[in-house]
């Protein structure tokens, strides 16, 4: 034996003993083949795939295995031939090919079983062919040393090549072969190609490489997604984790009842409140157990054993390099073996991963599959428990919070082990003096969570500020042309910045304390080293501190690191899961609605089919007392039921009970045949109009142009921009209440019902229309004759023609019957009739021109009063709602088109799929030349789309950004971490030496000096982290202060037309989500760039100092991870925009839903809103999946390439033996060791830094949009007086609004004399509202030119001209501040004066009886102020300013009559000596001007004083006529 291990160990040419070889190699594979193939089989037997066809592959591998058997038999008949010529050979010469025959028959079965089974490619299969490929190259080497040593070629040789070819020529190839099998007949369009992948390109994720080369060559969009594996949808998920719950459920419940029935034996009292309690008890635990086991199924501990077994070759290749005399290949072996073990723990953790992230990913979609179906079931009283927002945040936040502690989940008992198993060897390898350094990392825990603590109360803080700042934008923006009338900019802006300074200053301690934090991260590693080691040489002399020890510990604390930061985060992530575990659960406990409750069969044998009864029923809402008492109905089939009744009276109650939405307390409701409800608050879906109305039913052309009629929708069709293929935003937002009303109408219409529930579907249009639907849809005569109808009203004119009335008061039926025996009866319906206001009547009947006789019993001169008063609300409302559309009609203008274009993209979208599942039912040929009719003509777009960055972000950007921090500031920030990468190798180095001095036995006299230098070295390194990290965190507040304020003064500068033009939404966008990600997310990406930046650039820098030919392998290496790290930005960047596009839909159907639910109950279409949510889900988890795996696909590549580094260097460091000292092996392989991990981390940071740089790129695009003139010119100035007399000359003056359009103002020449009252007139859109604002020149002139007292208004500034002019604007805008702020924002005047301003303009008492007084706080909009108030409010600005020329831009309906008087007379005496340009509507304002000027078309048409324009009976003539004024 002994001769035999120094054959094997201690020469340069190893070989191995013949016996062991033909018995332990040879029999390797076969025993992991026939220990593996009875599982195996028993899987393949219960997994069937379908069958795949013979390829020339599977043939050729078939005819291979029996040549292999042929050649085994051959083996043995050979063996025998040599004992018939005398050669006797021992027992395994024939034990051997026997098992080998046997083994390949087996492997040729399972490889046509496999094919049968419908298996692309096996992994069982794969490593015994690779185990077998292993085994024979021992053998095949060792007969080519005897071959090369004798003559004589062995027979046995040739089998053994043979095999050996054969063997590599066997590993399954990555072919992916058709599947021809009816479980793949309905395969989806684009299928997940994992599921055909071979073993080898699942283990190492080869198959992804498709895709990141797509997304790299062009953006991803959503259809080049993979589909959901069809294990990964909802429909698997969802009813999944529903079976565990309901399971736990029944077990809760039986419990319940057991306890119960305990408890009632011993007490004997059976009072339901004891019920209660103990149910509330038995709730609390039901779900958990379900939900842990599944996601403990996770992979277990393979990839510790991995990483610890590396550090034992590890520590023997140290040892190696200390050994003179020994063979090389040792350590190329040891090299070897290190970087396999490496790749396997690769292969392994990232499996594990991505295990749990689709363990994770499919928990959260089965959590919002059960979250949505309840929804859909639950009780009015538990959906009062829970708002929409917080349901709707179960859905988003807590499945989220799942899915992330399910990827923490393994870490919860990995990390223990790990440190565990850390511990134990660094005992080993130290002794006791590892407790030290444990010790110092158990005291950094409570550091870190100190200062985890207060970052997170400076988190709230600034949060608030934030909210505060970005309101305050909002409402600045939205008053913008009022700050431009007034010039008051500027005091908005320093309120703003004020704001953002103490914003930046909460910023600025977090970043301290991120400093802090930072520097006690990267120098734990090295104080815990330092403690280590200097309590390990000083407590006893002969410890000595060599490479092994130091370098193997070094590594091992390394790891440590790890899971020591990693559980704090866990334990949170924990915490959070529980409480979302208790939030779900309790929801998921509430009590569903009893769907028995009402009794629906669909006819029923006698007279009364299809009628709805109601029997002596008590029902309640909630647990509170009953709503209906004792209800009696009975409606016969076709009949129409009028119920009516006071407010809260339980009409609603009644419908609500019909359709099964209440608890029944006792009685029986039932409903013969199907039911189409109408609620009172009209339901609308965000879909196209025409969905909303067919409501999942078949598109039939003719049955909805009819519908359509009769809800009088067509003329609204017309108006629509693409008529019923009209995308309705989120709550019907683009319709009218009333046209909201009639899609829910014509919704139930088109369903074909036959039992209608109408609940007071009319209260919503307009008097015409009600008649107009009455007449033709609900009435004796309309289209829903000979259906049964329940119609809950309030509009009286309609009772008479109805079949029956039934009257409730207090949740009772009073009295029930025709119109005419109840007004007979003279009961509480006749007093009902009395009281219903009278004008409603008048009002109803002059539309509906049906007269009762009920009139006549009132004398006449009532009724005169009646209607006179009745006609002046009506007036006053027109007028108001004229004046509202006026106002209004630019946003409606300006949105229409964009929604427009949000509806082409959503109905012409690349995904077939989701359009499928929108229109199932309707023919798809019909559905497209419908679409190519309806397109509309392209309108000009006021609005233009965002555009969205896509592809590279530019150096450019990156510069920008360096500029903002400051260039010198940028340098030294690089420099800093430049110094700390060196000191840190600096103390590695020294550490190094220190090593060495073991080998050269002069430990004892250096110790103390050594410690110290090393001690210095590592404090340094930490120092210069810490200022690193704080000059960065000072940088980039820098930088974010100077980008806002960029921002910021350019939008207070940028002139009106941009706003007009660009949806506030979007600057707001840039204000908060932009500028945070500068504030936030952007500092800490940079500082973990540079970080991981730095150590990967000083682990080359030591590695190439220390073996130098390894400088050979960093080019290609440098190329390939730069290969990948290109190929998954763009891949990554594109699947997580992708993502959170397809996230939002999920939320906004979801709150959707929950509004609706019960129209969506009661049409029973229950099923497909569960299915299109599961959808919606699938298509988010859709982007998701490959987000996952393309982590995964990185980092199995990018840890190749650190294991390749760590490879070489141990390779070179073996090959460069000689001349290196074990301490420097020690140093390049640590070294290597930690640059996988900055190398993966360096790509994820990369890409963020990519995603995050964007923010500034956005921010710029903002700061440097056209600005207005300057706000003050220096030389020309006017003087402090200016003006005195108030003279406004326009000279041939022209203007238009925006580049490109026509001119509004055309060649106007005209004087005014100082003191002159002028009246503007002109018809709508006639360029009455431009003149003022080129007064203050909000639009510029085109040409000719304005003056005021002989100065060009053109060359002074903007601040200048428009201080020295008020306007009382048509609108009254208020900002949130106090009153007093709101009047005089620069604080310019006394409280005396703001008081006197009030006096006059009628608000003194009001103000005066506040107990703020000034100080009164307005809210956003003035909103706590009335219209008419706010109007007296920028009446009382006008006053305070004084200036010399007003301009009265007249509010039409905002205001009442008596203000608009009080108004008038106050201008008339405060201001009569200055010029005085008013506006006007009313034209008996303006009677007693000076002058009056009449535009049209932009020109003036008319100009001369107000009497002489009569007598030329021009056009002010014909207006005064219309308004009555002339005759």
């Amino acid at each position: 034996v002994g001769g035999e291990s120094n054959e094997t160990l201690h020469t340069d040419r190893p070989n191995l003993p013949e016996c062991f070889q033909l018995s332990v190699l040879s029999w390797l594979p076969s025993i992991y083949l026939w220990a593996v193939s009875p599982v195996y089989l028993f899987y393949l037997k219960r997994n069937n795939k379908g069958y795949i066809m013979m390829s020339i592959m599977n043939r050729f591998k078939t005819v291979f295995g029996l040549l292999l058997w042929i050649v085994c038999w051959a083996d043995l008949f050979y063996t025998f031939h040599e004992l018939r010529q005398g050669l006797s050979r021992p027992p395994i010469y024939f034990i051997t090919p026997l098992v080998l025959g046997m083994t390949m028959l087996l492997a040729t079965f399972l490889i046509q079983f496999e094919r049968l089974r419908g298996v692309q490619s096996s992994g069982v299969l794969f490593i015994f062919w690779f185990l077998s490929v292993l085994c024979a190259i021992v053998p095949f080497r060792s007969k080519i040393l005897q071959a090369s040593s004798h003559t004589l070629f062995h027979t046995h040789m040739r089998a053994r090549t043979l095999e050996f070819s054969c063997c590599s020529q066997k590993c399954p190839r990555l072919t992916s072969l058709a599947y021809f099998s009816e479980h793949f007949s309905i395969s989806p369009q684009n299928p997940c190609p994992e599921s055909t992948a071979g073993f080898l390109s699942k283990l190492t994720f080869w198959w992804f490489t498709s895709l990141a080369i797509k997304g790299y060559k062009m953006p991803l969009q959503a259809k080049d997604l993979w589909s959901l594996n069809h294990r990964d949808t909802s429909k698997v998920m969802v009813p999944k984790l529903l079976k565990e719950w309901e399971k736990e459920q029944a077990k809760a419940k039986r419990y319940v009842y057991a306890v119960f029935t305990r408890s009632t034996d011993k007490s004997g009292s059976k009072y339901p409140e004891e019920v209660e309690v103990l149910l509330s008890n038995q709730k609390s635990a039901p779900r958990q157990p379900s939900f842990l086991r599944a996601l403990i199924k996770a992979f277990g501990p393979y990839f510790l054993i991995g990483s610890f077994l590396f550090f034992h070759f590890y520590r023997l290749l140290i040892a190696f390099t200390k050994q003179k005399g020994v063979p090389d290949w040792w350590g190329y072996a040891l090299a070897i073996a290190m970087f396999f073990t490496a790749l396997l723990q690769t292969l392994i953790l990232h499996h594990q991963f991505q295990y749990c992230f689709v363990t994770g990913m499919n928990v959260r979609t089965a959590v919002i599959g059960a979250i949505y179906r309840k929804s859909l079931v639950i009780t009015n009283a538990a959906k009062r428990s829970s708002t929409v927002g917080e349901i709707v945040n179960l859905m988003s936040v807590d499945a989220q919070r799942f899915m992330d502690l399910t990827t923490f989940l393994n870490m919860l008992w990995s990390a223990p082990l790990q440190i565990m198993l850390a511990l134990y060897f660094l005992w080993q390898n130290l002794g006791p003096s590892v407790l030290a350094g444990v010790a110092v990392m158990i005291m950094l825990i409570p550091f870190n969570a100190v200062i985890a603590m207060k970052t997170r109360a400076y988190q709230v803080e600034q949060m608030q500020y934030k909210d505060a700042r970005i309101k305050l934008m909002n409402e600045i923006l939205n008053g913008i042309k009022v700050l431009k009338l007034y010039a008051w900019e500027n005091s908005f802006k320093e309120k703003v910045l004020a704001i953002r300074q103490k914003e930046l200053s909460v910023l600025r301690k977090t970043a301290y304390l991120g400093a802090l934090s930072t520097m006690a991260w990267t120098s734990a590693p090295f104080l815990v080293a330092l403690t280590t080691f200097a309590v390990y040489v000083t407590v006893d002399e002969n410890n000595v501190l060599d490479a092994e020890k130091a370098f193997v510990s070094l590594s091992l604390f390394n790891i440590l690191r790890f899971p020591l930061n990693m559980l704090p985060q866990v334990i949170s992530s924990m915490v959070q899961a529980s409480v979302s575990l208790k939030r779900v659960q309790s929801f998921l406990s509430h009590d569903e609605l009893d769907p028995d409750s009402v009794d629906r069969k669909s006819s029923a044998t006698g007279k009364v089919k299809r009628s709805s009864k109601v029997r002596t029923c008590t029902m309640l809402l909630s647990k509170d007392p009953p709503v209906l008492h004792n209800i009696n109905v009975m409606v016969p089939q076709g009949s129409l039921l009028a119920v009516v009744g006071h407010v809260g009276c339980g009409k609603s109650s009644l419908i609500s009970a019909l359709l099964g939405e209440m608890e029944k307390v006792e009685g029986d409701v039932s409903i013969r045949g199907s039911v189409a409800y109408v609620p009172q608050q009209a339901w609308i879906q965000n879909a196209t109009l025409r969905d909303n109305i067919l409501f999942g039913r078949p598109y039939n052309e003719q049955k909805y142009r009819c519908v359509l009629d009769a809800c009088a929708l067509t003329p609204d069709l017309q108006v629509l921009p693409g008529g019923d293929m009209t995308e309705i935003g989120e709550k019907g937002i683009n319709l009218s209440g009333g046209q909201r009303q009639r899609v829910s109408l014509a919704r139930a219409l088109y369903s074909d019902a036959e039992v209608y529930l109408l609940d007071d579907p009319l209260s919503a249009v307009d008097a015409h229309v009600s008649k107009h639907i009455f007449d033709n849809l609900i009435g004796p005569e309309g289209v829903l004759k000979g259906k049964t109808r329940i119609l809950v009203t309030h509009g009286i004119s309609f009772l008479p023609q109805v079949d029956n009335i039934m009257v409730m008061v207090d949740g009772r039926v009073s009295e029930m019957g025709s119109y005419q025996e109840l007004l007979k009866q003279n009961g509480a319906f006749a007093e009902f009739l009395r009281n219903y206001s009278l004008d409603d009547i008048v009002e109803e009947d002059e539309a509906t021109g049906t007269h009762f006789s009920l009139l006549s019993s009132y004398n006449s001169a009532k009724k005169m009063v009646e209607l006179v008063s009745w006609l002046c609300v009506i007036l006053f409302f027109s007028i108001g709602i004229l004046h509202t559309a006026i106002v209004h009609c630019p946003e409606l203008v300006a949105v229409s088109p964009f929604h427009r274009q949000i509806s082409i993209i959503s109905a012409d979208g690349e995904n077939p799929r989701s359009r499928s599942v929108r229109r199932q039912f309707c023919s798809q040929r019909r559905h497209s030349e419908t679409q190519e009719k309806k397109k509309p003509p392209e309108v000009e777009k006021l609005i233009q789309a965002e555009t969205a960055e896509t592809g590279r972000v530019k150096t450019k950007v990156y510069l920008e950004y360096a500029k903002a921090v400051g260039p010198l500031l940028s340098v030294l920030i690089c420099f800093l971490y430049g110094c700390q990468s060196a000191a840190s190798i600096g103390a590695n180095v020294w550490l190094s030496q220190w090593t060495n001095d073991a080998s050269s036995n002069q430990t004892q006299e250096n110790v103390h000096m050594r410690v110290g230098v090393y001690a210095a070295l590592g404090i340094a390194q930490g120092i210069l982290v810490m200022i690193s990290s704080f000059t960065l965190a000072m940088g980039n507040i820098g930088a974010a202060r100077k980008l806002h304020f960029n921002l910021l003064e350019n939008k207070v500068h940028t002139p009106q037309s941009f706003f007009d033009t660009t949806p506030i939404g979007r600057i707001i966008n840039r204000f908060s989500k932009d500028i945070y990600v500068i504030d936030e997310a952007l500092p800490a990406t940079v500082l973990m760039f540079l970080g991981t930046f730095f150590v990967s650039l000083s682990t080359m820098i030591v590695i190439v100092s220390s073996t130098p030919i390894f400088a050979v392998v960093i080019a290609p290496l440098a190329f390939v991870y730069i290969f990948v790290q290109r190929f998954y930005v763009a891949t990554s960047r594109q699947l997580k925009r992708l993502e959170s596009v397809s996230r939002s839909p999920i939320y906004s159907h979801f709150s959707e839903t929950i509004t609706g639910s019960s129209v969506i109950r009661a049409y029973g279409r229950h099923n497909a809103f569960v299915l299109m949510s599961d959808m919606k889900v699938d298509e988010n988890q859709k982007s998701y999946f490959p987000g996952i795996v393309s982590n995964r696909w990185l980092g199995v590549r990018i840890e190749f390439i650190g294991n390749c580094i760590v490879l070489f260097a141990a390779l070179f460091a073996v090959t460069g033996k000689e001349n290196l000292n074990p301490g420097l092996v020690g140093l390049s392989v640590s070294y290597a060791l930690q640059v996988t991990m900055s190398l993966n981390w360096m790509v994820r940071m990369t890409s963020d830094l990519e995603n995050n740089i964007v923010a500034v790129e956005r921010v710029k695009e903002y700061s440097e949009t056209k600005t207005e003139a300057p706000w003050e010119v220096e030389d020309k100035k006017p003087s402090s007086e200016w003006p005195m007399q108030g003279n406004v000359e326009f000279n041939d003056y022209s203007v238009r609004y925006r580049e490109g359009l026509d001119l509004v103002l055309k060649n106007i020449t005209l004087k005014v004399k100082g003191g002159e009252k002028i009246g503007i007139v002109g018809r709508t859109g006639a360029g009455k509202s431009s003149m003022t604002l080129c007064l203050f020149r909000l639009l510029e002139a085109a040409a000719g030119e304005i003056t005021i007292d002989d100065v060009k208004i053109a060359e002074i500034g903007l601040h200048d001209l428009r201080s020295k002019l008020t306007i009382i604007p048509q609108e009254p805008v208020l900002f949130s501040g106090t009153l007093r702020m709101n009047l005089d924002p620069f604080e310019k005047y006394t409280d005396e004066d703001v008081w006197k301003a009030l006096e006059h303009s009628h608000l003194q008492k009001f103000v005066s009886n506040q107990p703020a007084k000034l100080e009164l706080e307005c809210s956003e909009g003035g909103e706590n102020l009335s219209v008419g108030q706010r109007q007296l409010v920028c009446l009382a600005r006008a006053l305070l300013r004084k200036t010399r020329i007003l301009i009265l831009d007249e509010a039409t309906a905002a205001i009442d009559l008596e203000t608009d008087d009080l108004i008038q007379s106050t201008i008339r005496t405060q201001f009569e000596d200055c010029t005085v340009f008013t506006i006007a509507h009313r034209l008996n304002t303006i009677m007693d001007y000076t002058r009056v000027l009449v535009l049209d078309k932009g020109q003036i048409a008319e100009f001369d004083s107000p009497t002489n324009l009569l007598s030329q009976r021009g056009i002010f003539y014909g207006m005064a006529k219309d308004a009555g004024l002339a005759q």
